[in-house]
């Protein structure tokens, strides 16, 4: 006799109906729930506890997952794994406050500055990831990813709607602001969008420009500055300085004198004599 046979009829008919109501997890769990519950004389109220516990963390981790891939994270990076003690610069007082999430029940922005290489992206994923974990829907793009698809369809009239749609992530990451010249058009549609999600969601830029270079950055004071009121409003800011993270391993690997100093050229010598050389 199987062991589908020798089931209770009254399991059987539970599990039936757990199935109908899609507590896919409950279902799973329960007969191994039903035989510790006896082996531990569990009380009712401790029987139903594990066993809405256990559908609980299962939906979590669904929601999570869906989550995490809405989100287009380029890599897995998490907050965990970022080494505050390799850049000290980092408020890491201001990175915990962050990741409890209360800045995007708020609508606040965050800015992170700092030159490439020193963990921008990283804490921005990882809180990104954190965001997601609360229950938040977030979207990362890139900013030159971000304005191809704003100029794709203002070309094809979809403008107004993926504006509209810009608006619905409770997080908008923005990664990599300023690491190439924005045209005009690009820069007032990158107004458009800061417009429409101010005081709406929160948006989370990482920028290796200054704010006093924002102007040459846009290509146009007053946008430049039209943008970073809407943007420093409501934002807390963190500035990142120190080495970059990828030069430093490649020095302690012993790789960085070959990577700047090619075998077989002389460097210093070719140096020295380009300085003793008089005018």
């Amino acid at each position: 006799m199987t062991h589908e046979e020798r089931r209770d009829p009254i399991e059987a008919r539970v599990l039936e109906h757990l199935g109908r109501l899609r507590l896919t997890a409950t279902r799973e769990a329960l007969p191994a729930l039903l035989m510790e519950a006896a082996r531990k004389k569990w009380t009712y109220l401790d029987f139903i506890d594990q066993l809405t516990r256990r559908e609980v963390e299962s939906r979590q981790d669904k929601r999570v997952r869906m989550g995490m891939t809405i989100a287009h994270f380029p890599m897995v990076r998490t907050l965990e794994g970022f080494d505050f003690a390799a850049q000290p610069s980092v408020d890491e007082r201001l990175v915990r406050e962050l990741a409890t999430g209360s800045f995007v029940a708020h609508g606040t922005n965050v800015l992170l500055f700092g030159a490439p290489g020193l963990g921008k992206t990283h804490l921005a994923i990882g809180l990104g990831r954190r965001v997601v974990e609360l229950g938040h829907t977030v979207l990362f793009t890139t900013a030159t990813g971000l304005l191809s698809v704003l100029s794709k369809a203002e070309s094809e009239g979809r403008l107004e709607e993926k504006l509209i749609n810009s608006i619905k992530p409770r997080l908008l990451i923005v990664d990599e602001l300023g690491y190439l010249p924005f045209e005009r058009r690009a820069a007032h549609l990158f107004f458009q969008l800061v417009n429409r999600r101010y005081e709406r969601g929160s948006m989370l830029i990482t920028t290796n420009q200054r704010v006093s270079d924002w102007g040459a950055m846009f290509g146009d004071e007053v946008l430049a500055t039209a943008i970073l009121d809407r943007l420093l409003h409501h934002s807390e800011t963190l500035m990142i300085t120190g080495e970059s993270y990828r030069l430093r391993e490649k020095r302690r690997s012993g790789d960085w004198r070959q990577l700047f100093f090619p075998a077989g050229d002389n460097y210093f010598s070719r140096t020295h004599q380009l300085i003793s050389i008089k005018p």
